[in-house]
């Protein structure tokens, strides 16, 4: 029997708490409508914030989690670099995929792996955005059609500072002309990293079902595919060859 593919659902879990508007759109925060999603899809799903003990990605909790989705905005500096370290050894050396949504690109985590400051163009005017696929034939993009709309969110435009998507599956079109790789695919050691940009707090973007599917798809395409961890290091021959 195939296991079921481990994920765990990080949020910062402070816009919930704090902004009664925001806690009335996701009364049970981000991290339990994400993963309420995702469990749709027969992943084991856990969650963790960051006011919980070590951000509650400890070193076991991380070792049982294949992807790891991550959605942060306004406390990324309060994130130790200790917690960061441990993710970015977990996804370099053992595979373990990443997620980073909406304006996790801001995120310790995710400024490492790209090595660049990932800035980029926004603004809150909530208005539509209508997101086309422009690689129908990638796996994230699996029963998506041609675009998914959202009917509000918050805009992000180019230019967007990251190295070139390795594969890039979505671009944003929003009403103020502006456009946004919003759909990017890194593989970085040994783990894939999937970036997708909507999931602003203020609209309950992560009840769309399709905004789910394509998570749900990121999470299949991110999870390991390293059968064992690399050997690396100081190697004896295999055989013995004459000098």
């Amino acid at each position: 029997m195939t296991q079921s593919i481990r994920v765990t659902v990080w949020n910062e879990y402070r816009h919930e708490r704090e902004n009664p508007k925001i806690g009335a759109v996701y009364p049970e925060g981000i991290h339990s409508a994400i993963a309420a999603g995702l469990k749709n899809y027969d992943f084991a799903v856990q969650t963790a914030t960051l006011d919980e003990p070590e951000h509650g990605l400890t070193e076991e909790k991380l070792a049982n989690t294949d992807v790891l989705v991550w959605w942060g905005h306004k406390a990324h500096e309060q994130v130790s670099d200790e917690v960061v370290e441990r993710v970015h050894r977990r996804i370099l050396e053992d595979g373990m995929g990443l997620i980073v949504l909406h304006s996790g690109h801001f995120s310790k985590i995710f400024k490492r792996l790209m090595g660049t400051g990932c800035n980029l163009k926004w603004r809150e005017d909530g208005q539509k955005e209508r997101l086309w696929v422009v690689a129908p034939g990638h796996p994230i993009a699996a029963g998506i059609g041609e675009y998914i709309e959202l009917p509000q969110e918050e805009m992000y435009g180019e230019h967007f500072d990251i190295p070139e998507p390795e594969a890039l599956v979505f671009v944003s079109w929003f009403p103020g002309g502006e456009v946004f790789r919003s759909g990017c695919c890194y593989q970085r050691g040994t783990g894939r990293i999937f970036y997708f940009r909507p999931g602003h707090e203020e609209y309950p973007t992560f009840f769309n079902p399709q905004i789910q599917q394509v998570i749900a798809n990121g999470v299949k395409w991110a999870a390991p595919t390293f059968p064992h961890k690399p050997i690396r290091g100081n190697t004896p021959p295999l055989e013995n060859l004459p000098r």
